[in-house]
């Protein structure tokens, strides 16, 4: 679909970048969009337009991105967690399986190298 929003993919990417920089304690909706100059819903909708899901959406399988590559290192969940913003391990867990249909812990040992 064509951006109708004047600049959304710019404020899209603004959001965006300034949510990755801020993973462990992002910027509330409304912060960025005062940041610029915005209105809650102008920022949904220009986000939403270029991204295909709401900020917060966005973010969470932005953490479940990094987590999985932490977990790839070598990470043990837990802590993995905490290093990528979710609250505890449940909430990663919660998370990875909504995004990857698997738990972290049985991603880890997929990925894992075998002895």
């Amino acid at each position: 679909a064509p951006d109708t929003i004047p600049g959304a993919s710019g404020i899209s990417r603004v959001v965006r970048d300034r949510l990755a920089d801020e993973l462990l304690s992002p910027p509330s909706l409304a912060d960025l969009a005062a940041d610029l100059g915005l209105s809650r819903y102008q920022l949904l909708r220009a986000f939403r337009t270029t991204m295909g899901m709401p900020p917060y959406a966005w973010l969470a399988q932005y953490r479940v991105g990094r987590a999985r590559a932490l977990l790839e290192a070598g990470g043990r969940p837990a802590e993995v967690a905490g290093q990528v913003g979710f609250a505890d391990q449940a909430h990663l867990t919660r998370w990875f399986r909504r995004v990857l249909g698997v738990t972290p812990a049985a991603y880890r040992a997929s990925v894992s190298p075998r002895p």
